[in-house]
């Protein structure tokens, strides 16, 4: 296990790919979807303040970071025309599921209930970006998926006890960074194949 201050640096890392994937979303080269991200911001933020009531501390630094990131995102996408995906009513659809599921997690006692609560949450919100990654690679960028797992990885190595409430979470950024920064290069280099011509064509005299 490594220092709980290591959290600081998680958190640094979820910022500095928020803030370098806003910037590409002001210049119109990535066009987030919105019910995505403010899904992915909302819920971690609900959790940050519940962290400050239970006073929590370094972790709730972590928590903040997660949240704040998507919203910089969300408000960056307002600053170009160009530079947001177009909601459909799929998008839509999971957005109300997930905030179904945010009900549930603030109204459950559980703490175990509560998490799974709140990943499905996260994850349902984030099904039209996964999508569109896979169909639409050339509207995202890797860094802030890798900056996500990167922020997962050290919260997890960060943990003094290892129980499913406090591990889930950060386990399932790793699992959604990871997936979607792979997702992306994947798909960006298979279209970049697919556009380039033949280096050499056949000639039959």
């Amino acid at each position: 296990m490594i220092d709980p201050r290591f959290v600081l640096l998680g958190a640094a890392f979820s910022m500095v790919g928020s803030i370098s994937y806003a910037i590409l979303a002001v210049r119109g080269r990535v066009r987030p979807n919105r019910v995505s991200w403010f899904l992915w911001g909302a819920a971690p933020m609900i959790a940050f303040f519940a962290q400050l009531h239970d006073g929590v501390g370094l972790p709730a630094i972590s928590t903040l970071a997660i949240g704040l990131g998507p919203f910089v995102i969300l408000a960056a996408s307002f600053a170009n025309r160009s530079s947001y995906w177009q909601i459909t009513t799929f998008d839509l659809s999971c957005g109300a599921v997930s905030v179904l599921a945010l009900v549930l997690w603030l109204t459950f006692d559980n703490p175990l209930l509560a998490v799974l609560a709140a990943l499905a949450a996260d994850a349902i919100g984030g099904i039209p970006t996964i999508l569109k990654a896979w169909r639409r690679p050339d509207t995202e960028r890797s860094t802030v998926y890798v900056c996500t797992a990167l922020n997962g990885t050290i919260t997890v190595l960060s943990l003094q006890t290892w129980t499913v409430a406090e591990a889930a979470f950060p386990l399932y950024l790793v699992l959604l960074g990871v997936g979607l920064a792979t997702t992306v290069k994947m798909r960006t280099t298979s279209d970049r194949r697919a556009d380039q011509p033949t280096s050499a064509s056949t000639y039959t005299p």
